[in-house]
């Protein structure tokens, strides 16, 4: 090594001082030591190690570099949004917002085995129908798995070229030297930089390369997908502040042992929030779903003992879901209550008002309730629902046929109305359904 490298390398040595922290996922406060309730935000169990560079100057990297200084625009000069790319999947595109804007940033998430690399298959293959190239970098997969996967997909585009990377530093200069019309990095979690410490998936790690991608992809103004990981909890992996640079955060729910996907978007400057996108997971991929409700009602057997269909809103969508219940004697002091897909404290409460307010007696049976198809069921017009299917199953009595119900229950026993219940009342009556009356409630809880 010659005397000048050697200097230089002191004075790396002198400038870099590296410290270990721990850093809140959720809101970024950091200490010194692990503790297990944030002081700032108060989140259980959120603090991770890391390592940051505390010296007086640190390198300057190579890759964020700072960007040119402009003048202010007045905002009647300001051109319009750039137009969007449609992907011809409509289910993802009412997502979007009506399309992927030129030079966004998109981050697509979910638990793994959802469908994450499989959607984005089918995006790439629409993308490339009209695009001149379009690079896939994946730092998980090898470049055969991706191509088994594409052909079993039927994607055979030729302008879609695949790149396994994991090096920040080799992706920028791909991208710079390639420039693609659209890109995909699979995952942010595994690629790393050279240029700070920490491992792959590390808070400092994920918000340098995403702050040095986004740099990148803005100035060149190439939409890019990101495919990010969840936690156990069901959030997005990595820093909060990873969801604050994106364009737009989407996620997929739904269980793997279930064909049932939805697509919602929990952040989207070009658009609405209050979409989401169905689709069903079949052998060739993800295929879009226009009437799940009707689908839905034919599967379903008829006179089913504590089962009772509910219209719910996912954003401005109505969807009909069946909810299934199953009362029977307990065999201990204490009786059971578990729920799939329902919060388990809102239906201790449901069963509490349906004992206080009518002649069902649920202390000595358990109690557990299933909403079909792997799907999650929020909305608190599904009270009603919830409630017949346990006074079915505890009667030992199917409903009348195609009965639907929504409504919030009261604490006092009281149906409350339900916001955009004209919509509703439009969805159940176009799929053939009837609306549960305030006296065939009463003739059925008591």
């Amino acid at each position: 090594m010659s005397m000048g490298a050697n200097q230089h390398h002191k004075r790396y040595n002198i400038h870099m001082k590296l410290k270990t922290v721990f850093l809140c996922q959720k809101c970024e406060f950091q200490t010194s030591k692990w503790v297990g309730k944030c002081p700032s935000c108060e989140s259980w169990n959120s603090f991770v190690e890391d390592v940051i560079n505390v010296g007086k100057a640190a390198k300057i990297s190579s890759v964020v570099r700072p960007r040119t200084r402009e003048k202010p625009k007045k905002i009647s000069e300001i051109p319009k949004t750039k137009e969007r790319c449609k992907t011809n999947i409509e289910e993802f595109d009412q997502v979007l917002g009506g399309g992927i804007v030129e030079g966004s940033l998109i981050l697509l998430s979910g638990e793994p085995g959802i469908g994450k690399s499989t959607l984005t298959l089918q995006i790439v293959d629409r993308i490339a129908k009209q695009k001149e190239k379009v690079i896939y970098i994946s730092g998980e997969e090898s470049v055969e798995q991706i191509s088994s996967r594409a052909k079993r997909l039927g994607v055979t585009q030729e302008n879609i070229e695949i790149l396994y990377e994991t090096n920040l530093e080799n992706i920028i200069e791909t991208i710079n030297k390639e420039k693609p019309e659209f890109l995909v990095l699979d995952s942010i979690q595994v690629i790393a930089s050279q240029e700070i410490s920490g491992v792959a998936g590390s808070l400092s790690q994920v918000r340098y390369v995403t702050e040095a991608i986004m740099n990148t992809i803005k100035t060149l103004g190439i939409p890019t997908l990101l495919i990010g990981h969840v936690t156990k909890d069901g959030n997005i992996a990595g820093p909060k502040l990873l969801e604050h640079l994106v364009d737009t955060v989407l996620i997929i729910e739904g269980e793997r042992d279930h064909e049932l996907r939805m697509l919602r978007a929990l952040k989207n400057r070009f658009g609405s929030i209050s979409e989401i996108g169905i689709f069903e997971m079949q052998e060739k991929g993800l295929i879009e779903l226009k009437n799940p409700g009707q689908k839905l009602i034919e599967s379903r057997p008829e006179n089913s003992i504590g089962s009772c269909l509910t219209i719910t809103m996912e954003g401005n969508r109505p969807l009909v879901i069946e909810v299934q219940a199953l009362v029977s004697h307990t065999h201990f002091g204490y009786p059971k209550r578990a729920a799939s897909g329902f919060d388990k404290n809102r239906l201790e409460l449901l069963i509490a008002v349906m004992q206080k307010h009518s002649k069902i007696k649920l202390h000595e049976h358990d109690v557990y309730i299933n909403i079909v198809g792997g799907l999650r069921l929020r909305d608190p017009a599904a009270d009603l629902a919830i409630c017949l299917a346990i006074s079915s199953s505890f009667a030992k009595k199917p409903l009348p046929k195609n009965t639907c119900a929504y409504g919030e229950v009261g604490l006092t026993g009281e149906i409350r109305p339900v916001r955009r219940e004209k919509e509703r009342d439009k969805t159940a009556k176009k799929l053939g359904l009837n609306k549960c009356l305030l006296n065939q409630i009463k003739n059925l809880t008591n």
